[in-house]
């Protein structure tokens, strides 16, 4: 089977973000949506806009997110707009909280392991590209967030979350759900929006401010390992399995926190359920450049 590639660079900028999304050799086709973390009220490690604007532009997108199924500042579209502008997203960029209107949009998943439906953020339907910015680090509750959580916890509306980290019950406490279904619930719900854009979708993780705890965490802790680099695929699995690869190959001391975090978390059932819908593979070639 061919192996899916994976560009690397360890230049971290502006300009090497473009550059690395060149490599891909895609043209993002129509209304391009730009599916990022804007980062919660407090966080310090988000990708800033500055960093990102050069990519943005360049194919002509617009920045989307929906709401949280938790409090915080991001849990009600009028909140999570007024944070979008302090934290200058909507200064840069169009902006799209993408679950603002009901209904949701329902994605079928007729493999799923875990879940048989998806609920993403009505206005996807008005996009026919995505690029899958993401900040790759760790996760309080699924382990580690890359490109799988994206596409699956990020697209997903306010109910979709919850439905998500019920696995399969919205009304289950999303923190008591039994944590192998909640996992294998996010790469049902990757799968589901990897196959709705049917190709014409990318992803890049930057391996920067790699705390062991996401962007949705107000008082999230100090990155704990030095920054890596940036990737680019379109294989969501492939690029998710290698900056994975790349933390437990690392030398840096300060990967046995987020090691630790990934494996008490179970993270690996996302990869491996995501990989068994078919939405990629973790047999890669990782290509630096």
């Amino acid at each position: 089977m061919e192996k899916s590639k994976v560009y690397f660079t360890d230049k971290i900028s502006k300009e090497s973000l473009v550059e690395i999304y060149e490599k891909l050799g895609v043209n993002l086709k129509g209304k391009v949506a730009v599916k990022l973390h804007s980062g919660e009220q407090g966080n310090r490690n988000y990708l800033r806009p500055e960093f990102v604007k050069e990519l943005v532009e360049k194919v002509s997108g617009t920045v989307v997110e929906c709401n949280t199924a938790y409090p915080g500042a991001r849990n009600t579209t009028e909140k999570h707009k007024k944070l979008m502008e302090e934290h200058e997203w909507s200064k840069y960029f169009n902006v799209d909280i993408m679950d603002e209107e009901k209904p949701d949009l329902e994605l079928e998943i007729p493999n799923g392991i875990q879940i048989k439906k998806n609920f993403v953020g009505k206005h996807l339907a008005n996009y026919d590209s995505m690029l899958v910015l993401s900040h790759f680090k760790g996760h309080a509750m699924g382990g580690f967030g890359g490109a799988l959580k994206q596409l699956s916890i990020g697209c997903a509306s306010s109910y979709g979350k919850a439905y998500i980290h019920g696995a399969g019950d919205p009304e289950q406490d999303m923190f008591k759900t039994e944590q192998v279904s909640f996992v294998k619930s996010m790469g049902d719900a990757a799968s589901s929006v990897h196959k709705y854009f049917n190709g014409n979708i990318v992803y890049i993780n930057a391996m920067v401010n790699i705390s062991i705890d996401c962007d949705c965490d107000g008082n999230a802790q100090a990155p704990c390992m030095k920054d890596i680099g940036i990737l680019a695929s379109t294989d969501p699995v492939a690029i998710d399995k290698a900056c994975l690869d790349i933390i437990y190959n690392s030398e840096d001391k300060g990967k046995d926190k987020l090691i630790q975090r990934i494996e008490e978390k179970k993270a690996k059932y996302i990869i491996e359920t995501a990989e068994k819908l078919g939405t990629g593979s973790s047999n890669y070639e990782l290509i630096k450049i």
